[in-house]
């Protein structure tokens, strides 16, 4: 079974196209994330389906069943804004009892409601404090509470960490993570921050100009991209233009701009002479000897320490290669100036069709 359904939805606004010709489905009990740059339609796409705009064509259903002549407020779909809309003058109990309220249920229900929605999301006792006590992540928080004691079959998460600073950012991925578990329910969540999409999700959408280029496992898109969009948006990769100057199966010899050729894996299918990209992982590329792998002599750059994160910059002819692969190791230590030779496999270096 799936909560959420997309078939062939389009949007329109006079002769631009924002959604275009969009399906996908969404298992039930699953975090599913929209993962594009600002102005690719996500934000569009959610809006149509919490209510907020009706698609131009195209169908949404929610548990198999049309919503398209729903109005917002009847559909069993909540959404948590990137500035979570709290209301300032009510307190936490009363932010969170609001919708039950409105839909009229009972003083006793609402009291029980609000407790067990305020354990569930790691906050109990906190019903009285006002919404100026909160942190940014009991915040976020309480926002999502406020969306389940309503029992949505599917919770629509619009940037909602972007206001947040990075350490609780970082935080808050985690503990989204476990409280879509914790209620088993449908998230799906718009963003433009690749490490959000890729640490939460059980599948993600990259979307790109109103369409999505791949939907997978954040593994797929990471590992396996399926156009050059996506080897480019998700995750970090040194990225080179060049030419086919031979192709057979799906390897390629490539001739970079530079002079230089690299032997490489066709992300998509190519022919000889064709202009391509090349795309090549920071930690693919290795400082010591591999057999059989491309190679070239640089120099380095400088060091840019960030812990598990840090990198190198080798200078090699006009290209700056970015490498991550035993940078800050004390069994490889270098410094900048250094004569280095990089190495890395085929298969790790992938080559697309060169954008237009």
């Amino acid at each position: 079974m799936h909560d959420l359904e997309c078939v062939n939805l389009t949007k329109r606004f006079g002769s631009h196209t924002a959604v275009n010709d969009v399906s996908f489905s969404v298992p039930r009990g699953s975090f599913f994330s929209i993962l594009g740059p600002s102005g690719c339609g996500k934000t569009t796409l959610m809006r149509m389906i919490a209510g907020f705009e009706q698609p131009s064509s195209g169908d949404i259903r929610i548990k198999g069943r049309s919503v398209l002549d729903v109005a917002p407020n009847k559909r069993s779909v909540k959404m948590v804004f990137q500035h979570l809309a709290l209301f300032p003058m009510m307190n936490v109990g009363e932010n969170i009892a609001y919708g039950l309220k409105c839909q009229g249920e009972n003083r006793t229900d609402i009291e029980r409601k609000v407790k067990d929605v305020l354990a569930r999301v790691g906050l109990p006792g906190v019903a009285e404090k006002e919404v100026s006590q909160l942190s940014g992540g009991q915040k976020q928080r309480i926002a999502i509470a406020r969306c389940m004691v309503l029992e949505p079959d599917v919770l629509l998460l619009d940037e909602p960490l972007g206001a947040l600073d990075l350490k609780l950012r970082e935080q808050m991925k985690i503990e989204l993570k476990l409280l879509q578990n914790q209620f088993n329910t449908t998230f799906l969540y718009i963003t433009h921050d690749q490490s959000e999409a890729l640490i939460m999700s059980d599948n993600v959408a990259v979307m790109n100009a109103g369409r999505f280029e791949q939907i997978g496992s954040p593994q797929d898109l990471y590992n396996a991209p399926a156009t050059g969009f996506v080897a480019g948006f998700v995750g970090d990769a040194n990225r080179w233009p060049g030419r086919v100057t031979r192709a057979a199966g799906r390897e390629a010899m490539v001739a970079l701009e530079d002079g230089t050729e690299s032997l490489a894996t066709q992300g998509h299918p190519l022919n000889e002479g064709d202009r391509i990209e090349l795309f090549l992982r920071p930690e693919a590329i290795s400082l010591s000897p591999i057999e059989g792998a491309n190679q070239i002599s640089g120099q380095v750059d400088s060091l840019l320490f960030n812990g598990a994160n840090s990198r190198v910059l080798v200078r090699a002819g006009a290209r700056r290669i970015e490498v991550t692969q035993g940078v800050m190791d004390a069994t490889n230590p270098i410094k900048a100036g250094d004569h280095v030779t990089l190495y890395w496999r085929r298969e790790h270096a992938l080559a697309f069709p060169a954008s237009v």
